[in-house]
């Protein structure tokens, strides 16, 4: 053995310093791609589907990882989906609609039916406005019609429901591309607003998944800088469909100056729509105030603001209008997207929130399904709260 020690050392020596060059190769290797141009806050990561390009990191942070490769899902058609939502809602067995349909089928009408009609009506959150209008044109039909075969009598009521539903209103997302001086055209911009615990960033996904299907390519901006699962939800949600999202790479970093990066690498990538998510606090309305107009402020210096959503949970009831009433008045808000109407005797909440804020519903969820998100129809949702099935 001493005889083979001369050949041995050399041979260890070799290996050794072959082994520590294959580890320093690892460990360089893993330190991900060059930097990328500086953004406003040097803190601003793009992340998609199969790629994680850095903005602007400090030389000494390592970019977050994107996840696995992930093979874009096809998400469902828009058109159709509130049809579908329609049946599900029909087979649920809206209490709103049975009570109707059972009350206004007697054969005699007494006082007392009409009050359990009107408690049905306010107990369904439609309001006491809109429960008076329905509650007195019911009565004149009933009375100067005095018609009690089922058929008829359903299509009366869905007649003066969809009255108050108001189908004139308008409620179609206006994404049109501004003009520009430039030849870059800025992306149409989506502020999404809502309290924390509603469903907001889970709605943003599924929105995505709708103008994913229309054809727009989007680009998501994780502006809810407080809460790092908010961001990581969205980036998840937007990996499905192949979608990127800006988001920071630290925890708490100024919201207005994601949401700028994310509209400004909109306009520089040419996507169609920007569609921005908001922190959902409600300590005090001030604060709220102010983080919404700064980050509406910085917005418009790269493009104007398309569309400002509402995202509010049915089954908040009144508590929901309270909600809605200060993102109205601080964020100037265009639409309203209702979620978990399925199941809910609150489907009156339609009603009452379009006439508190006087914007439409434009979205409408029903489940928890990755497609359950569809442009809403005033007319097959009454179906639904009637019990019409889809075709």
């Amino acid at each position: 053995m001493t005889d083979l020690l001369p050949y041995l050392v050399p041979t260890l020596v070799v290996l050794s310093g072959l082994g520590y060059a294959g580890f320093v190769r690892s460990k360089r290797s893993s330190r991900g791609p060059q930097e990328g141009p500086q953004s406003i806050e040097r803190d601003t990561v793009v992340t998609g589907d199969d790629s994680d390009l850095r903005d602007g990191v400090g030389e000494e942070s390592e970019p977050r990882s994107a996840g696995p490769v992930h093979t874009p899902d096809v998400p469902l058609p828009a058109s159709g989906r509130m049809a579908r939502l329609r049946g599900r809602l029909a087979a649920s067995g809206s209490p709103l609609g049975q009570r109707l349909l059972a009350i206004l089928s007697k054969d005699h009408i007494e006082e007392s039916d009409w009050d359990e009609l009107e408690e049905t009506l306010l107990m369904a959150d439609l309001g006491v406005g809109p429960t008076t209008e329905l509650i007195d044109a019911l009565r004149t039909r009933a009375r100067v019609e005095d018609i009690r075969e089922a058929g008829t009598i359903r299509q009366i009521v869905k007649e003066e429901l969809l009255a108050i539903v108001d189908p004139t209103l308008d409620r179609t997302l206006h994404l049109d591309r501004p003009e520009s001086a430039d030849e870059v055209v800025p992306p149409a911009v989506i502020v999404v607003v809502g309290v924390n615990g509603t469903g907001k960033t889970t709605t943003i996904g599924k929105l995505t998944r709708v103008l994913v299907a229309d054809g727009q390519k989007v680009l998501l901006g994780a502006a809810d800088t407080f809460r790092a699962a908010a961001a990581d939800q969205l980036q998840t949600w937007g990996q499905q469909v192949g979608v990127e999202t800006v988001r920071s790479d630290r925890d708490g970093a100024d919201p207005a100056s994601v949401a700028f990066d994310a509209v400004r690498t909109g306009r520089s990538t040419g996507v169609d729509v920007v569609v921005v998510d908001t922190a959902g606090r409600l300590q005090n309305k001030a604060g709220l105030m102010d983080e919404l107009s700064k980050i509406t402020r910085v917005i418009t210096k790269e493009a104007p603001i398309s569309e400002v959503l509402l995202v509010l949970d049915a089954t908040t009831g009144q508590n929901g209008l309270n909600q809605a009433r200060v993102f109205s008045q601080v964020a100037g808000v265009t639409g309203i997207v209702l979620t978990k109407l399925d199941g809910t005797a609150r489907g009156g909440i339609v009603v009452a929130v379009q006439r508190e804020l006087g914007v439409p519903v434009k979205l409408v969820g029903l489940g928890e399904g990755p497609d359950d998100l569809a442009p809403f129809d005033p007319e097959q949702f009454v179906d639904g709260l009637l019990g019409v099935s889809a075709s």
